[in-house]
């Protein structure tokens, strides 16, 4: 592992002075807050910056508040934070659930949500299951505010859509109703996921009737993939779930475009897939979860 190379710190009273850095200091300059990730591919020589701009310090960007039917968080909470919030364990336990696993408690401590995205690590969990949330996230910058959807934040492996002068703010998620059930399984075997899963299920009111789902894929392609062809699929009599489920883990499989590497087989992939989906969609159904 190679030293650091010498970098300048800076740090802005708020967001406009953020973005105004950013715009100034161009390709030699970005943002930091956790620095899990930076840090090290700074130190592997992978990035290289003179400036780094900590955002840690400005007001708001760690806060965590429902409202409006949703709940808001800050680009600057950590893991660690969301994990443990109140908010997110009463309204939305199945990310406090996902963040508890995310690294080690080290890295959940330090480590940011707004980062974890902004770095579009393929192999990350928080991306896949904000998808299958219908979750959005929040910029800022010179030219003002502006709303994106996941898939529209994530432009591949270790790129994300943001324009030189923004911020990620945060994201928003809306609060599932009373008849939504969420779960969130992965498939781990070395130091990241080597497969994320994500499902929403829509429930009539006895349960007996899957209305609506929505399902992501992390972890297996370069951004995650949500197939609304397999949530096409899934719904349906619940009792009768088992057959229409194995069909939408293969369509979700192929839209999710699996290859061979060194974490497994394409076919051992969709394998998972298919094992995640139909006990992801068992949690869901369990009126004791």
């Amino acid at each position: 592992m190679m030293p650091l190379r010498r970098f300048a710190i800076h740090r802005p009273a708020d967001l406009g002075e953020a973005a105004e850095m950013l715009d100034h200091y161009g390709d030699t300059g970005t943002l930091y807050a956790g620095g899990t990730e930076l840090l090290l591919a700074m130190r592997h020589d992978l990035l290289r910056y003179e400036h780094l701009i900590d955002i840690k310090a400005v007001a708001g960007l760690d806060s965590i508040e429902a409202r409006d039917g949703h709940i808001h968080i800050g680009a600057g909470a950590t893991h660690r934070t969301i994990e443990r919030s109140p908010v997110v364990r009463e309204l939305l336990p199945v990310m406090a659930r996902m963040e508890a696993e995310v690294a080690n408690v080290r890295v959940r401590a330090a480590g940011t949500l707004g980062g974890n995205l902004c770095f579009a690590e393929p192999h990350s969990d928080p991306a896949t299951l904000l998808l299958a949330l219908g979750g959005t996230a929040r910029a800022q910058g010179k030219g003002g505010e502006r709303t994106l959807a996941m898939d529209e934040l994530l432009a591949g492996a270790y790129e994300n859509s943001l324009s030189r002068d923004e911020v990620l703010t945060g994201v928003n998620v809306p609060v599932p109703g009373p008849t939504q059930r969420a779960a969130y399984l992965k498939f781990q075997v070395h130091e990241r996921p080597l497969l994320g899963l994500a499902l929403v299920l829509d429930l009539n009111e006895d349960g007996s009737e899957i209305r609506a789902a929505r399902c992501a894929v992390g972890c297996v392609s370069p951004t995650p993939c949500r197939s609304e062809a397999a949530e096409r699929l899934i719904a349906g009599p619940a009792a009768a779930a088992g057959e229409r489920l194995q069909q939408a883990a293969d369509t979700l499989a192929d839209e999710a475009a699996l290859t061979d590497d060194r974490e497994g087989s394409a076919e051992y992939k969709r394998h998972l897939i298919g094992v995640l989906l139909r006990r992801a969609a068992g949690k869901c159904l369990d009126a004791n979860e």
